[in-house]
């Protein structure tokens, strides 16, 4: 697989989950919460998903190990990293949550070494991942939250970097099973498990969403369609053609266009702190993906 077509899985991906804390923003903006919104996104996603599915295999998945490796994607890489990440959203910007995304190629690289034998951390990846951590760390101890006023930048860091770890390992387990499943079969098995774990958080702790305004539900759909389906379909893509390292790069890309997007839609702030992050961590994208392309380069 050439590296323009995985550049631009990785960059259209990173678009839709980039402009995702944005929108998120917005749909706060219009009376929506955290739990309802979630819901509501996947569901518009599993509409797309569905018809997807239909269209590509023209049944639904049926076999034992999609649904164990589904099952597992949906709660790990799905429910519970949408639930926390929305909430860090009422907490602190679109850069600053979508800087600790930056965060998954680090905790994915660090586990994967230890739980999958062909994905090694080599020194000159090691010292990209290093630089784009540096940047996170930077971030959190600057204090800025990206907002004006009533930011709490800490509970932000600590919901996006449990949501992270959770993401990683679920990375992790998705990328074992890489061959086994037909992405968009997976896709659909995640979005069901998905939905329904963050249904059932959501009816226990807010109830039934009211009051939607037009502009809310055109918010609705765009995270449904451009920050939900297509993302996780390129990202399963991705697994089945590079190693997961590299497949976590979209971690380093989406902050970037999170806070840029903010900055240009939603009146956020790019702070001080935010800015020498997010400039550690594009330093640390570039020294990754070298390192990265070395290692796919024929041996003489």
């Amino acid at each position: 697989m050439s590296n323009r077509n995985i550049w631009l899985a990785l960059s259209v991906a990173a678009l839709g989950w980039g402009t995702g804390g944005p929108a998120t923003r917005l749909a706060f903006d219009e009376g929506i919460e955290p739990y309802g919104l979630v819901v509501l996104r996947l569901a518009v996603a599993m509409i797309f998903i569905t018809a997807y599915v239909l269209w590509k295999s023209g049944s639904f998945p049926t076999d034992r190990l999609t649904w164990q490796v589904g099952a597992v994607q949906g709660i790990g890489n799905l429910a519970i990293p949408y639930i926390l990440f929305t909430i860090a959203y009422e907490n602190a910007s679109s850069g600053f949550v979508g800087l600790l995304a930056a965060l998954i190629p680090l905790a994915t690289a660090i586990f994967a070494h230890f739980l999958l034998p062909n994905e090694p951390m080599r020194a000159a990846k090691a010292a990209g991942l290093v630089v784009a951590f540096g940047g996170v760390a930077v971030l959190g101890l600057s204090g800025d939250s990206g907002l004006e006023e009533g930011g709490r930048p800490g509970v932000a860091l600590i919901l996006s970097v449990v949501a992270v770890i959770i993401l990683s390992v679920a990375g992790i387990y998705a990328k074992h099973h890489a061959g086994s499943y037909e992405p968009a079969e997976l896709t659909f098995v995640q979005f069901v498990v998905g939905i329904v774990v963050a249904l059932i958080a959501m009816l226990m702790i807010e109830g039934v969403p009211t009051d939607m305004t037009g502009t809310g539900w055109a918010l609705v759909v765009y995270l449904g369609i451009a920050s939900s389906f297509m993302p996780f379909a390129l990202w399963y893509w991705l697994l089945a053609h590079t190693s997961i390292s590299r497949a976590s790069l979209v971690g380093y890309i989406v902050p970037i266009v999170a806070a840029t997007a903010g900055v240009l839609f939603v009146d956020e702030s790019l702070q001080p702190g935010i800015i020498v992050g997010g400039s550690l961590i594009l330093a640390g994208v570039l020294l990754s993906d070298r390192a990265e392309r070395r290692l796919l380069l024929p041996r003489p």
